[in-house]
């Protein structure tokens, strides 16, 4: 179903084709959850918001008028989805971090091992970015995970392009100096006092 072609999936949804809709759903399911865990911090509410982003992108598909890449537009929908459900809520996004699913076995082979120490590094930085004050970790995911480009993160947030870059150059420092302090945690837990 990914052979679709971004415009084939838009007049396919503007048609109420199912293959369409599921193809659509495949293609931008882990983003819009990944961002609504950035965002909201918790696993529930993340999958109740991607649900009512792709429901809101059927809704208004008809609107959408190709200004922006078809990702750009579905992001957008769910960050905004994310910040009404914040505002509605009235409360702040949790701050218990998000936990990576992986129940694969491990074997000891090398090629297993390198693969092992890349959860583990994905598992700190996640922890890191849970750390994150407001809207850096989504930052930081739309940059360098998702890595959409700095022109579109400004229409996914509504930002201008130079707030943008320097958010992602504070988000950065902030990023780095919470990786610090989570070394030094971890080697005060190992070994005692620095």
């Amino acid at each position: 179903m990914s052979h679709f072609s971004d415009q084939q999936l838009i007049t396919g949804l503007v048609q109420g084709d199912r293959i369409a809709f599921k193809a659509f759903i495949d293609r931008y399911k882990h983003m819009v959850y990944t961002l609504a865990m950035r965002v909201l911090r918790n696993k529930e509410d993340a999958e109740e918001i991607a649900q009512d982003t792709f429901i809101k992108a059927l809704q208004s598909i008809n609107g959408f008028k190709g200004e922006a890449k078809l990702s750009t537009w579905v992001y957008k929908i769910a960050y905004h989805k994310c910040l009404d459900y914040v505002k509605k809520n009235k409360r702040r996004p949790q701050t218990d971090s998000w936990e990576w699913q992986d129940h694969d076995r491990i074997t000891a082979s090398e090629e297993e091992w390198d693969i092992l120490e890349a959860q583990e590094k994905r598992q700190i930085i996640n922890r890191a970015l849970a750390r994150l004050p407001g809207d850096d970790g989504v930052l930081l995911t739309l940059f360098y995970f998702e890595t959409f480009s700095l022109k579109e993160i400004s229409g996914i947030l509504d930002l201008s392009l130079n707030t943008v870059k320097v958010r992602l150059h504070r988000s950065r420092k902030r990023l780095a100096g919470i990786l610090g302090k989570m070394m030094d945690e971890q080697t005060i837990s190992m070994y005692g006092k620095k």
